[in-house]
Protein backbone atom coordinates (compact mmCIF):
# COMPACT_ATOMS: atom_id res chain seq x y z
CA UNK A 1 0.00 0.00 0.00
CA UNK A 2 1.18 3.47 -0.98
CA UNK A 3 0.39 6.09 1.36
CA UNK A 4 -1.40 8.16 -1.26
CA UNK A 5 -4.79 9.20 -0.32
CA UNK A 6 -5.36 9.67 -4.03
CA UNK A 7 -7.22 7.37 -6.62
CA UNK A 8 -6.57 6.70 -10.20
CA UNK A 9 -10.07 8.75 -10.76
CA UNK A 10 -8.99 11.24 -8.74
CA UNK A 11 -5.93 12.18 -10.30
CA UNK A 12 -7.38 12.07 -13.66
CA UNK A 13 -9.94 14.63 -13.02
CA UNK A 14 -7.12 16.82 -11.30
CA UNK A 15 -4.88 16.27 -14.27
CA UNK A 16 -7.39 16.88 -16.75
CA UNK A 17 -8.84 19.76 -14.80
CA UNK A 18 -5.36 21.87 -15.22
CA UNK A 19 -4.97 20.66 -19.21
CA UNK A 20 -2.00 17.69 -18.74
CA UNK A 21 -2.15 13.99 -19.46
CA UNK A 22 -0.16 12.93 -16.94
CA UNK A 23 1.89 13.24 -13.54
CA UNK A 24 5.15 12.72 -15.81
CA UNK A 25 3.97 16.17 -17.61
CA UNK A 26 3.79 17.96 -14.26
CA UNK A 27 7.81 17.57 -13.90
CA UNK A 28 8.96 18.52 -17.37
CA UNK A 29 11.43 21.36 -15.98
CA UNK A 30 13.37 18.90 -14.29
CA UNK A 31 16.23 17.43 -17.06
CA UNK A 32 15.84 14.00 -17.87
CA UNK A 33 18.52 12.75 -15.88
CA UNK A 34 17.94 14.23 -12.91
CA UNK A 35 14.89 11.69 -12.61
CA UNK A 36 14.59 8.36 -11.45
CA UNK A 37 13.96 6.09 -13.94
CA UNK A 38 12.67 3.99 -11.49
CA UNK A 39 12.26 2.55 -7.61
CA UNK A 40 15.32 3.11 -5.87
CA UNK A 41 17.86 -0.27 -5.27
CA UNK A 42 18.05 -1.07 -1.77
CA UNK A 43 14.97 -0.35 -0.26
CA UNK A 44 12.07 -2.52 0.53
CA UNK A 45 9.08 -2.69 -1.12
CA UNK A 46 5.41 -1.16 0.95
CA UNK A 47 5.79 -2.15 4.69
CA UNK A 48 3.37 -1.18 7.45
CA UNK A 49 4.02 1.28 10.34
CA UNK A 50 5.15 -1.02 12.64
CA UNK A 51 7.64 -2.44 10.24
CA UNK A 52 8.71 0.69 8.62
CA UNK A 53 9.48 1.99 12.66
CA UNK A 54 11.41 -0.87 13.38
CA UNK A 55 13.41 -0.73 9.94
CA UNK A 56 14.25 3.42 10.71
CA UNK A 57 15.19 3.06 14.45
CA UNK A 58 17.53 -0.01 13.19
CA UNK A 59 19.10 2.72 10.96
CA UNK A 60 19.46 5.50 13.02
CA UNK A 61 21.49 2.79 15.97
CA UNK A 62 23.85 3.10 13.83
CA UNK A 63 24.62 6.68 14.21
CA UNK A 64 26.83 7.75 16.58
CA UNK A 65 24.80 10.90 18.48
CA UNK A 66 26.29 13.78 20.73
CA UNK A 67 24.47 12.05 23.47
CA UNK A 68 25.91 8.71 23.04
CA UNK A 69 29.58 9.34 23.53
CA UNK A 70 32.33 11.53 24.47
CA UNK A 71 31.58 14.88 22.02
CA UNK A 72 33.56 17.70 21.17
CA UNK A 73 31.49 19.01 18.30
CA UNK A 74 31.20 22.97 17.79
CA UNK A 75 31.75 25.06 14.95
CA UNK A 76 28.45 27.11 15.64
CA UNK A 77 26.13 24.26 17.36
CA UNK A 78 26.96 23.60 21.18
CA UNK A 79 25.71 20.37 23.16
CA UNK A 80 24.54 22.34 26.19
CA UNK A 81 22.35 20.97 29.07
CA UNK A 82 18.99 22.20 29.37
CA UNK A 83 16.91 21.73 32.24
CA UNK A 84 13.76 19.80 31.80
CA UNK A 85 11.92 22.92 33.05
CA UNK A 86 12.36 24.29 29.60
CA UNK A 87 10.67 21.87 27.76
CA UNK A 88 8.16 21.86 30.10
CA UNK A 89 6.87 25.66 29.75
CA UNK A 90 6.84 25.59 26.36
CA UNK A 91 4.73 23.14 26.08
CA UNK A 92 1.91 24.86 27.70
CA UNK A 93 -0.92 25.38 25.73
CA UNK A 94 -0.71 28.91 26.22
CA UNK A 95 3.16 29.09 24.07
CA UNK A 96 2.55 26.05 22.10
CA UNK A 97 -0.78 26.85 20.17
CA UNK A 98 0.04 30.85 19.74
CA UNK A 99 1.68 31.76 16.55
CA UNK A 100 1.77 35.32 15.24
CA UNK A 101 0.35 37.46 17.90
CA UNK A 102 -2.30 39.57 15.15
CA UNK A 103 -4.27 40.45 17.74
CA UNK A 104 -2.99 41.66 20.97
CA UNK A 105 -5.87 41.60 22.90
CA UNK A 106 -5.94 37.75 23.22
CA UNK A 107 -1.96 37.02 22.99
CA UNK A 108 -0.73 39.32 25.75
CA UNK A 109 1.36 36.53 27.12
CA UNK A 110 3.09 35.52 23.77
CA UNK A 111 4.08 39.18 23.11
CA UNK A 112 5.61 40.15 27.04
CA UNK A 113 7.73 36.28 26.50
CA UNK A 114 9.07 38.31 23.43
CA UNK A 115 9.44 41.35 25.39
CA UNK A 116 11.25 39.53 28.00
CA UNK A 117 13.56 38.19 25.36
CA UNK A 118 14.68 40.96 23.36
CA UNK A 119 15.44 42.59 26.55
CA UNK A 120 17.81 39.41 27.64
CA UNK A 121 19.46 39.97 24.00
CA UNK A 122 20.44 43.54 24.28
CA UNK A 123 21.67 43.49 27.85
CA UNK A 124 23.76 40.21 26.80
CA UNK A 125 25.02 42.23 23.22
CA UNK A 126 25.24 45.41 24.61
CA UNK A 127 23.03 46.88 22.32
CA UNK A 128 20.21 49.51 22.53
CA UNK A 129 17.51 47.27 20.84
CA UNK A 130 16.55 43.94 19.83
CA UNK A 131 14.31 42.55 17.48
CA UNK A 132 11.87 39.16 18.43
CA UNK A 133 14.32 36.61 16.80
CA UNK A 134 15.28 35.20 13.36
CA UNK A 135 15.69 31.99 11.71
CA UNK A 136 19.12 31.42 12.88
CA UNK A 137 22.37 33.32 13.82
CA UNK A 138 23.31 32.60 9.41
CA UNK A 139 20.42 34.55 8.40
CA UNK A 140 20.55 36.82 10.91
CA UNK A 141 23.70 37.95 9.65
CA UNK A 142 22.63 38.32 5.96
CA UNK A 143 20.24 40.36 6.88
CA UNK A 144 22.80 42.00 8.97
CA UNK A 145 24.79 42.68 6.06
CA UNK A 146 21.55 43.72 3.78
CA UNK A 147 20.26 45.90 6.41
CA UNK A 148 23.80 47.54 6.44
CA UNK A 149 23.39 48.22 2.80
CA UNK A 150 20.38 50.12 3.16
CA UNK A 151 21.44 52.16 6.37
CA UNK A 152 24.74 53.21 4.29
CA UNK A 153 23.49 53.40 0.66
CA UNK A 154 26.70 51.47 -0.27
CA UNK A 155 27.04 48.26 -2.07
CA UNK A 156 30.09 46.31 -0.42
CA UNK A 157 30.41 44.32 2.20
CA UNK A 158 33.71 42.71 3.79
CA UNK A 159 33.58 39.70 5.46
CA UNK A 160 36.72 38.48 7.73
CA UNK A 161 38.41 35.16 7.05
CA UNK A 162 37.60 34.68 11.10
CA UNK A 163 33.84 34.28 9.77
CA UNK A 164 32.26 31.05 10.00
CA UNK A 165 31.98 29.89 6.25
CA UNK A 166 28.60 28.92 6.10
CA UNK A 167 27.03 32.91 7.72
CA UNK A 168 29.57 34.28 4.78
CA UNK A 169 27.44 31.88 2.34
CA UNK A 170 24.37 33.00 3.43
CA UNK A 171 25.31 36.58 3.30
CA UNK A 172 26.78 36.03 -0.20
CA UNK A 173 24.17 34.20 -1.54
CA UNK A 174 21.16 36.74 0.12
CA UNK A 175 23.45 39.56 -1.72
CA UNK A 176 23.92 37.75 -5.24
CA UNK A 177 20.83 39.07 -6.47
CA UNK A 178 20.57 42.20 -4.65
CA UNK A 179 23.67 44.55 -6.48
CA UNK A 180 25.47 43.51 -3.16
CA UNK A 181 29.23 42.44 -3.55
CA UNK A 182 30.98 40.67 -0.89
CA UNK A 183 34.31 40.49 -0.40
CA UNK A 184 35.38 37.13 1.59
CA UNK A 185 38.50 37.20 3.35
CA UNK A 186 40.76 33.64 2.91
CA UNK A 187 40.80 31.67 6.56
CA UNK A 188 43.03 32.91 8.51
CA UNK A 189 43.49 30.39 11.68
CA UNK A 190 45.55 33.24 13.34
CA UNK A 191 44.28 36.49 12.81
CA UNK A 192 46.65 38.94 11.26
CA UNK A 193 44.18 39.63 8.40
CA UNK A 194 44.17 43.47 7.81
CA UNK A 195 39.84 44.18 7.42
CA UNK A 196 40.57 48.21 6.62
CA UNK A 197 43.07 47.57 4.37
CA UNK A 198 39.88 46.56 2.04
CA UNK A 199 37.24 49.09 2.84
CA UNK A 200 36.78 51.61 -0.09
CA UNK A 201 34.46 54.56 -0.97
CA UNK A 202 31.59 51.50 -1.71
CA UNK A 203 32.06 49.50 1.45
CA UNK A 204 28.93 49.33 3.53
CA UNK A 205 29.97 47.21 6.31
CA UNK A 206 32.45 44.94 8.06
CA UNK A 207 31.69 41.63 9.51
CA UNK A 208 33.59 39.48 12.00
CA UNK A 209 32.91 37.20 14.79
CA UNK A 210 33.98 36.87 18.16
CA UNK A 211 34.89 34.20 19.53
CA UNK A 212 36.00 33.56 15.40
CA UNK A 213 35.35 30.79 13.68
CA UNK A 214 38.52 29.10 14.95
CA UNK A 215 37.93 29.59 18.45
CA UNK A 216 40.27 32.90 18.72
CA UNK A 217 38.62 35.93 21.24
CA UNK A 218 39.13 39.07 19.58
CA UNK A 219 39.09 42.39 20.59
CA UNK A 220 37.29 45.13 17.31
CA UNK A 221 37.41 48.28 19.29
CA UNK A 222 39.89 49.40 17.47
CA UNK A 223 38.20 47.74 14.14
CA UNK A 224 35.21 49.53 15.80
CA UNK A 225 36.55 52.90 15.77
CA UNK A 226 38.13 52.54 12.34
CA UNK A 227 34.94 51.70 10.71
CA UNK A 228 33.20 54.40 12.20
CA UNK A 229 36.04 57.12 11.04
CA UNK A 230 34.74 55.63 7.28
CA UNK A 231 31.21 56.04 7.86
CA UNK A 232 31.38 51.96 7.77
CA UNK A 233 28.97 49.67 9.82
CA UNK A 234 30.49 47.17 12.56
CA UNK A 235 28.82 43.70 12.26
CA UNK A 236 29.97 41.44 15.12
CA UNK A 237 28.65 37.56 15.10
CA UNK A 238 28.43 35.44 17.71
CA UNK A 239 28.22 31.28 17.11
CA UNK A 240 28.37 30.12 20.61
CA UNK A 241 26.02 32.83 22.80
CA UNK A 242 27.13 31.49 26.09
CA UNK A 243 30.50 33.45 25.52
CA UNK A 244 28.53 36.40 26.21
CA UNK A 245 28.17 35.19 30.39
CA UNK A 246 32.31 36.00 30.11
CA UNK A 247 33.17 37.94 27.32
CA UNK A 248 32.80 41.98 26.93
CA UNK A 249 29.53 42.28 25.01
CA UNK A 250 29.94 43.68 21.18
CA UNK A 251 28.05 46.65 22.11
CA UNK A 252 31.30 47.85 23.87
CA UNK A 253 33.72 46.91 21.07
CA UNK A 254 31.71 50.18 18.95
CA UNK A 255 29.55 46.95 16.54
CA UNK A 256 26.82 48.56 14.92
CA UNK A 257 24.69 45.48 14.32
CA UNK A 258 25.10 42.55 16.48
CA UNK A 259 24.02 38.67 15.64
CA UNK A 260 24.04 35.42 16.85
CA UNK A 261 22.96 32.15 17.28
CA UNK A 262 20.94 31.59 20.35
CA UNK A 263 21.00 27.29 20.16
CA UNK A 264 23.31 27.41 23.61
CA UNK A 265 20.55 28.45 25.39
CA UNK A 266 17.34 26.80 25.71
CA UNK A 267 18.34 24.56 22.60
CA UNK A 268 19.40 21.03 21.84
CA UNK A 269 21.39 20.12 19.26
CA UNK A 270 18.20 18.61 17.12
CA UNK A 271 19.80 17.66 13.91
CA UNK A 272 20.99 21.21 12.75
CA UNK A 273 17.60 22.85 13.39
CA UNK A 274 15.58 24.73 14.16
CA UNK A 275 17.32 27.05 15.73
CA UNK A 276 16.84 30.69 16.95
CA UNK A 277 18.79 33.70 15.33
CA UNK A 278 19.49 37.34 17.75
CA UNK A 279 19.44 39.92 16.27
CA UNK A 280 20.78 43.30 18.16
CA UNK A 281 21.40 46.88 16.75
CA UNK A 282 21.51 50.75 18.21
CA UNK A 283 18.31 52.72 18.20
CA UNK A 284 19.11 54.79 15.39
CA UNK A 285 18.88 52.21 12.78
CA UNK A 286 15.67 50.51 14.54
CA UNK A 287 13.89 51.39 11.58
CA UNK A 288 16.21 49.74 9.03
CA UNK A 289 16.25 46.48 11.56
CA UNK A 290 14.59 43.04 9.79
CA UNK A 291 12.05 41.42 11.48
CA UNK A 292 9.64 42.71 14.26
CA UNK A 293 9.98 44.14 17.38
CA UNK A 294 7.00 43.72 20.58
CA UNK A 295 6.70 46.71 22.61
CA UNK A 296 5.37 47.94 25.80
CA UNK A 297 2.61 50.04 26.60
CA UNK A 298 -0.73 50.98 28.40
CA UNK A 299 -4.49 50.22 27.67
CA UNK A 300 -7.18 53.12 27.70
CA UNK A 301 -7.34 52.42 31.57
CA UNK A 302 -3.62 52.91 32.13
CA UNK A 303 -2.87 49.22 32.34
CA UNK A 304 0.71 47.68 31.36
CA UNK A 305 0.18 46.10 28.12
CA UNK A 306 2.24 44.73 24.93
CA UNK A 307 2.03 44.96 21.19
CA UNK A 308 3.75 44.98 18.11
CA UNK A 309 5.73 48.03 18.11
CA UNK A 310 7.09 47.00 14.16
CA UNK A 311 6.78 44.75 11.74
CA UNK A 312 8.23 45.91 8.70
CA UNK A 313 7.83 43.07 6.80
CA UNK A 314 6.32 41.93 3.54
CA UNK A 315 3.74 39.59 5.49
CA UNK A 316 2.36 43.17 6.82
CA UNK A 317 3.82 46.08 4.68
CA UNK A 318 3.75 46.36 0.69
CA UNK A 319 6.60 44.23 -0.14
CA UNK A 320 9.00 47.23 -1.99
CA UNK A 321 8.83 49.10 1.74
CA UNK A 322 9.67 45.93 3.69
CA UNK A 323 12.98 45.43 5.06
CA UNK A 324 12.77 41.61 4.87
CA UNK A 325 11.04 38.51 3.60
CA UNK A 326 11.56 36.79 6.78
CA UNK A 327 8.08 35.41 8.02
CA UNK A 328 8.88 33.59 10.41
CA UNK A 329 10.84 34.29 13.77
CA UNK A 330 11.07 31.04 15.58
CA UNK A 331 9.30 32.07 18.18
CA UNK A 332 9.16 28.84 20.23
CA UNK A 333 12.60 28.64 20.20
CA UNK A 334 12.79 32.20 21.34
CA UNK A 335 10.96 31.24 24.30
CA UNK A 336 13.08 28.48 24.77
CA UNK A 337 15.71 30.48 25.12
CA UNK A 338 14.22 33.12 27.10
CA UNK A 339 12.83 30.38 29.62
CA UNK A 340 16.02 29.19 30.04
CA UNK A 341 18.11 32.37 30.17
CA UNK A 342 15.56 33.35 33.11
CA UNK A 343 16.51 30.18 34.89
CA UNK A 344 20.17 31.06 35.37
CA UNK A 345 19.75 34.63 35.66
CA UNK A 346 22.77 37.12 35.73
CA UNK A 347 25.06 34.50 38.06
CA UNK A 348 23.91 31.52 36.30
CA UNK A 349 24.77 32.41 33.09
CA UNK A 350 27.95 33.82 34.19
CA UNK A 351 29.04 30.49 36.36
CA UNK A 352 27.53 28.97 32.67
CA UNK A 353 30.15 30.38 30.80
CA UNK A 354 32.91 30.31 33.84
CA UNK A 355 32.81 26.59 33.80
CA UNK A 356 32.76 25.82 29.62
CA UNK A 357 35.91 28.11 29.66
CA UNK A 358 37.55 25.98 32.50
CA UNK A 359 36.61 22.79 31.16
CA UNK A 360 37.94 23.89 27.43
CA UNK A 361 41.78 25.30 29.13
CA UNK A 362 41.85 21.76 31.00
CA UNK A 363 41.12 20.15 27.68
CA UNK A 364 43.64 22.34 25.44
CA UNK A 365 46.55 21.03 28.36
CA UNK A 366 45.98 17.72 28.38
CA UNK A 367 46.05 17.44 24.11
CA UNK A 368 48.64 19.81 23.97
CA UNK A 369 50.72 17.05 25.52
CA UNK A 370 49.79 14.09 22.66
CA UNK A 371 52.72 13.52 20.36
CA UNK A 372 51.18 15.47 16.79
CA UNK A 373 49.11 18.10 18.30
CA UNK A 374 49.35 21.97 18.17
CA UNK A 375 47.26 24.09 20.16
CA UNK A 376 46.87 27.09 17.50
CA UNK A 377 45.09 29.93 20.09
CA UNK A 378 46.37 32.05 22.38
CA UNK A 379 43.46 32.35 23.77
CA UNK A 380 39.70 30.99 23.73
CA UNK A 381 36.41 30.70 25.28
CA UNK A 382 35.24 26.76 24.86
CA UNK A 383 36.56 26.02 21.47
CA UNK A 384 39.89 26.13 20.09
CA UNK A 385 42.12 24.87 17.12
CA UNK A 386 44.25 21.77 16.80
CA UNK A 387 46.75 21.21 14.02
CA UNK A 388 47.43 17.50 13.41
CA UNK A 389 50.65 15.88 12.03
CA UNK A 390 47.80 14.66 9.23
CA UNK A 391 44.70 15.51 7.39
CA UNK A 392 41.82 15.61 10.33
CA UNK A 393 38.65 14.00 8.79
CA UNK A 394 40.79 11.06 8.26
CA UNK A 395 41.09 11.43 12.08
CA UNK A 396 37.85 11.96 13.14
CA UNK A 397 36.61 9.44 11.34
CA UNK A 398 39.36 6.91 13.10
CA UNK A 399 37.83 8.21 16.35
CA UNK A 400 34.18 8.21 15.77
CA UNK A 401 34.75 4.39 15.12
CA UNK A 402 36.34 4.04 18.46
CA UNK A 403 33.19 5.87 19.82
CA UNK A 404 34.69 9.19 20.18
CA UNK A 405 33.25 12.35 18.30
CA UNK A 406 36.78 14.54 18.21
CA UNK A 407 35.20 17.72 16.93
CA UNK A 408 34.44 18.93 13.10
CA UNK A 409 37.65 19.22 10.51
CA UNK A 410 37.68 22.74 9.04
CA UNK A 411 38.00 21.24 5.71
CA UNK A 412 34.60 20.56 6.32
CA UNK A 413 33.58 24.04 6.50
CA UNK A 414 35.80 25.14 3.45
CA UNK A 415 36.18 22.11 1.47
CA UNK A 416 39.25 22.25 -1.45
CA UNK A 417 41.42 24.74 0.81
CA UNK A 418 44.45 22.57 1.47
CA UNK A 419 45.56 25.14 4.21
CA UNK A 420 43.00 24.00 6.77
CA UNK A 421 43.05 20.05 5.75
CA UNK A 422 45.01 19.43 9.15
CA UNK A 423 42.76 21.64 11.34
CA UNK A 424 41.01 20.37 13.58
CA UNK A 425 37.99 22.16 15.81
CA UNK A 426 37.32 21.27 19.46
CA UNK A 427 34.57 22.63 21.81
CA UNK A 428 34.20 21.76 25.23
CA UNK A 429 31.11 22.52 27.47
CA UNK A 430 29.88 21.76 30.53
CA UNK A 431 28.61 18.62 29.61
CA UNK A 432 31.83 17.29 28.94
CA UNK A 433 33.45 15.13 31.93
CA UNK A 434 37.14 14.07 32.87
CA UNK A 435 36.52 10.66 30.94
CA UNK A 436 35.48 12.35 28.18
CA UNK A 437 38.47 14.28 28.27
CA UNK A 438 40.91 11.42 28.95
CA UNK A 439 39.27 9.64 25.60
CA UNK A 440 39.62 11.84 23.65
CA UNK A 441 43.45 12.34 24.48
CA UNK A 442 44.00 8.79 24.50
CA UNK A 443 42.56 8.50 21.36
CA UNK A 444 44.48 11.09 19.53
CA UNK A 445 47.46 9.38 21.07
CA UNK A 446 46.57 6.06 19.36
CA UNK A 447 45.55 7.16 15.86
CA UNK A 448 48.29 9.85 15.56
CA UNK A 449 51.18 7.47 16.54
Amino acid sequence: MRYLPLTPEDRREMLGAIGVGSVDELFRDVPEAARLKGPIEGLPAHKGELEVERILSRMAARNVTAGSAPSFLGAGAYRHHVPAAVDHLVQRGEFLTSYTPYQPEITQGTLQALFEFQTQVALITGMDVANASMYDGATACGEAVLMAQRVTRRSRAVLSGGLHPHYAEVAATLGRHLDLETRIMPPAPQGGEDLMAEVDERTSCVVVQNPDVFGNVRDYTELGAACRAKGVLLIVAVTEVVSLGLLPPPGEMGADIVVAEGQSIGNALNFGGPYVGLFATRERFVRQMPGRLAGQTVDADGRRGFVLTLSTREQHIRREKATSNICTNSGLCALAFSIHMTLLGEVGFRNLARINHANAVKLAGKLAAVPGVQVLNDGFFNEFTLRLNRPAAAVVDALAAKGVLAGVPVSRLAPGRKEVEDLLLVAVTETNTEDDMDALAAGLQEVLR
